[in-house]
């Protein structure tokens, strides 16, 4: 039975990351001419790996975000989990470094989102929650996998609402 708790827990984070890359991805696309400043203010990459590297982590997260939602896994989960801790340690890096001001690049290409240690802890939580679909997959009944879609669902709005909100309380553009 806790196996079974356990695997249809990552069920429903595999369809909350899954959900999250997709956006992030399309908004990343849509706003493309803004992610090589975004990469290269982390200061992290050569100036060379800043435009390949703007080319392919918006197709990067859309496969990985499709790939997840259709069920293909453990390749799948592996790279969600490698970009979501390389997402992280990026963060935690500049945090340390003292900046914290700059964008996380999480999607939204109209908001400006600073990185903070709530982003760290949010992809690591997303990375161990999405460890949990690697367990051996147990049989879902029809309302098990339901269940997983309406939280996976739900999981991945409140993400997309705490960002947003987050973002507007930093910009510059909604202060009075």
């Amino acid at each position: 039975m806790a196996v079974q708790a356990l695997a249809l827990f990552g069920l429903t984070a595999s369809i909350a990351v899954g959900l999250l890359f997709l956006a992030a991805g399309i908004a990343q696309w849509r706003h493309r001419a803004l992610l090589p400043g975004v990469i290269a203010n982390y200061r992290l990459l050569p100036a060379a790996l800043i435009g390949p590297a703007s080319g392919a982590l918006p197709l990067a997260e859309v496969a990985t975000g499709a790939a997840l939602l259709i069920g293909l896994h453990p390749l799948s989960v592996l790279a969600a989990m490698t970009l979501l801790l390389l997402f992280a340690g990026a963060m935690a890096i500049n945090i340390l470094r003292g900046r914290g001001h700059i964008d996380c690049g999480c999607g939204h290409g109209a908001l400006r989102h600073p990185i903070g240690w709530p982003l760290v802890a949010r992809n690591i939580a997303l990375a161990a929650l999405l460890s949990l679909r690697l367990l051996p997959v147990p049989l879902f009944t029809a309302m098990d996998v339901a269940t997983a879609v309406a939280g996976g669902i739900a999981i991945a709005l409140l993400c997309l609402l705490f960002q947003s909100l987050a973002a507007l309380a930093v910009s510059p553009a909604h202060r009075r």
